[in-house]
């Protein structure tokens, strides 16, 4: 696999004159996945590699300064679950202004062929493209016509006969409704943080926990969560807390997770973690022993998950 490429000068010449999809790919669900089994037919029939272009930053961040879309996954683990799908390559292209300003026939002429030599395309039904979004599916399919290129275009993924798409997922995610949102993505939900000095309560309870600051993605509603957390080439069973601490009388959102099994010093380090379930709301005890008691009730149902998941 080729890997991720930020900049179009960049990308081997061995990756160009492939069949592409363009679109955002944020979080890489089951709609993405039927996509990419299309592309990759397409490439197989043409001798071609399998090319993903994507946009880093989301274009709504922007466009919609005020409320831009918290993104599913960064570029890499976008990249990383592109490559498990069978992609070649991924180009995050570097968004700025003088990009969203291309018209249509400006960013098929320049970047599709132009710059990535496309010899086939592979699309979602809802895909524009271009300036203020003016370019249509329809529109495409000229372009692709006028160039004697192949434009497939693929009907959506549907769950409980809704279309499975990145905005539904962001809200089920943000409402901390991780399993319901679960089966819609290739792989578990997954969050990168690093950790920072907290008050120490967690050690002095007998459940140190990783305090995580700077998550560049969208976290999951308040709760308690089961998951797995990922530290360099290691993986631990992992019970995650997204909120305050109302037990101590704290109301700063937090997130904290302690892992299963681990021993030593996280200060500093970076921790990736997945999400398999929700185990229950964030609540207020009335003593720290009811809080431990239920600390260990987590930590067991944690780890009776995450041999489910192994």
């Amino acid at each position: 696999m080729g890997g991720l490429f930020r900049q179009l000068h960049d990308l081997p010449e061995r990756f160009r004159g492939g069949v592409l999809s363009v679109g955002n790919f944020d979080g890489v669900h089951l709609g993405h996945a039927r996509i990419v089994e299309r592309l990759r037919a397409m490439a197989g029939s043409l001798g071609a590699p399998a090319v993903i272009l994507t946009f880093d930053p989301h274009p709504a961040r922007l466009l919609r300064p005020e409320e831009p879309p918290a993104p599913l996954c960064w570029p890499e683990r976008k990249a990383e679950l592109l490559a498990e799908l069978g992609v070649d390559a991924v180009l995050a292209y570097p968004t700025d202004l003088a990009f969203l300003q291309l018209t249509p026939r400006e960013f098929f002429d320049r970047i599709v062929l132009g710059g990535l030599q496309a010899r086939g395309l592979v699309e979602g039904r809802n895909f524009f493209f271009g300036h203020n979004r003016g370019g249509t599916v329809a529109a495409l399919a000229e372009f692709c016509a006028q160039a004697a290129i192949p434009l497939e275009v693929v009907e959506p993924e549907l769950t409980e006969g809704r279309v499975v798409s990145s905005s539904r997922l962001r809200r089920l995610i943000a409402q901390g409704r991780i399993d319901e949102a679960r089966p819609m993505l290739t792989r578990p939900y997954r969050i990168r943080g690093r950790v920072v000095a907290g008050q120490g309560r967690g050690n002095r309870l007998g459940y140190p926990t990783a305090n995580l600051a700077q998550v560049d993605t969208l976290l999951p509603g308040a709760g308690i969560y089961a998951g797995r957390a990922r530290l360099d080439s290691a993986a631990y069973p992992a019970a995650v807390s997204i909120g305050p601490n109302p037990t101590f009388g704290e109301t700063t959102l937090k997130v904290e997770a302690f892992l299963l099994d681990y021993q030593g010093d996280l200060y500093a380090r970076q921790i990736e973690v997945d999400f398999f379930a929700r185990l229950r709301d964030v609540r207020r005890f009335d003593s720290a022993e009811q809080l431990v008691a239920q600390m260990a009730r987590d930590v067991e149902q944690t780890r009776l998950i995450g041999k489910d998941r192994s």
